[in-house]
């Protein structure tokens, strides 16, 4: 190696000084990567280098696969009201809120047919470990600096589920009449098999840990689990699920990013109504399930360069501010502006401003909370748990009788997104 290090890249560690001349060895005298004044994990290895881009071509195309899946069943509702589901089973605007509302809840029963609701509140249950455990298992392999970026590019997966949704749908409803079952049926049963028939295949790819994965070598298992031990602050082992459990509770900093998340998940609640709320530009059918695919293929773009930029800078709090008073702005626009073209260019300036900071605030959470691994799942557990109290309650800001402008929604999400701004500065 030179003598003469690049002002950007740290030196590397002596592993002799730190006690690892076995390691050394094992690793025939790699690079290893170093940990700069700030905690930060830096890649100056090649074998790390090697390492993560098999991870990235393995983990995240799997995770991501079974993502666009969860969220393509999730917003199967939204566009099968398009087709004609509320008329179909004579629902209410208040009775459709609650099947939305269903999905992030178990004990929710209104007067609503019976057959619906179960079906929702199965689906929750079932569809609910995903994304907690996706982000788990990004965490246990990623370090700081990279997990951002790879949480946007699994959270793209939620946004091309939503995009795609109406393209989809709109293939599908021209099923109707077949086997005498209603468009928006086949939406369902179709979504419903390719998904189950996916997340078999995953459950022998994807890993439980570093030291048990099949697919990697026992050097990579090594490094892999080393690089994470080398990047965590003050990481700790032999803790229980409870000592985890309690350890996180304590953590002050959590419970900030716990409702920093619960707003922001709040305010990006209107997905679950997006395609009504093209709709009130007033198009047919098929142009407004396909004008809802541009505004989350912007946002999925946005979601990646915003946080592979806060990855770079290691520096979220701004990150998450601009992205909210973008968010805050094109809310504001969609409820006070007439003209059609404005309308439908706020909702692609909200849709990019919600979307652009999940990754990074649930990359802060691991990052933050990572002292165990039980720490760090229990969190992000947490984290999206009490997350998810924002979609039971918010479908009801969205009745029908609020068409076209939806002021109260609209205002509503803006002001969540606000809160979840100012929460980004206490930390």
């Amino acid at each position: 190696m030179s003598n003469v290090q690049d002002k950007n890249q740290p030196e590397a560690l002596d592993v002799e000084e730190k006690g690892h001349s076995d390691h050394l060895e094992k690793h025939d005298a790699h690079i290893f990567s170093a940990v700069d004044e700030t905690g930060t994990h830096r890649k100056i290895d090649p074998a790390e280098i090697k390492l993560v881009k098999k991870l990235d071509w393995i983990i995240l195309p799997v995770l991501w696969i079974m993502y666009w899946f969860n969220y393509l069943d999730r917003n199967a509702i939204t566009v099968a009201r398009l087709d004609g589901l509320e008329k179909e089973l004579n629902l209410t605007s208040t009775e459709y809120q609650t099947c939305v509302s269903i999905l992030f809840v178990g004990y929710i029963l209104g007067q609503i047919p019976s057959s619906l609701v179960l079906t929702r509140f199965f689906l929750g249950v079932t569809e609910a470990p995903l994304y907690p455990g996706a982000l788990y298992v990004l965490s246990i392999f990623y370090t700081k600096k990279e997990i951002a970026t790879r949480i946007s590019i699994l959270f793209t997966a939620n946004i091309c589920g939503t995009a795609f949704a109406g393209l989809i749908a709109i293939g599908m409803f021209e099923m109707s009449g077949v086997a005498g079952l209603a468009g928006w049926r086949w939406l369902f049963i179709l979504q419903g098999i390719i998904t189950f028939v996916i997340s078999l295949a995953s459950a022998f790819v994807l890993p439980d840990e570093p030291s048990n994965t099949r697919w990697l070598t026992e050097e990579e298992r090594i490094l892999a689990h080393e690089r994470i031990a080398a990047d965590t602050v003050q990481i700790r082992t032999n803790t229980t699920t409870f000592a985890g459990l309690i350890d996180a509770c304590k953590d002050p900093r959590l419970w900030v990013l716990v409702f920093m998340q619960h707003f922001h998940m709040a305010a990006s609640n209107f997905k679950n109504f997006f395609p009504t709320i093209v709709g009130t530009l007033g198009f047919d059918r098929n142009t407004t399930l396909a004008l809802t695919c541009p505004p989350y293929i912007v946002s999925g773009i946005v979601c990646i360069v915003w946080a592979a930029n806060s990855g770079r800078m290691n520096e979220r709090t701004w990150h998450i501010t601009l992205a909210k008073v973008m968010a805050v702005l094109g809310f504001i626009l969609a409820c006070t502006v007439h003209n059609t073209g404005a309308r439908y260019f706020a909702m692609c300036v909200f849709a990019s401003g919600v979307y652009a900071c999940n990754s990074v605030i649930l990359g802060w959470v691991a990052s933050t909370c990572g002292q165990t691994r039980e720490k760090k799942a229990i969190s992000l557990a947490l984290a999206n748990t009490v997350a998810t109290l924002g979609p039971i309650y918010t479908p009801y800001l969205w009745p029908s009788s609020d068409e076209p402008m939806y002021p109260v929604a609209m205002s509503s999400s803006a002001a969540f997104s606000a809160a979840s701004a100012v929460l980004a500065w206490v930390l």
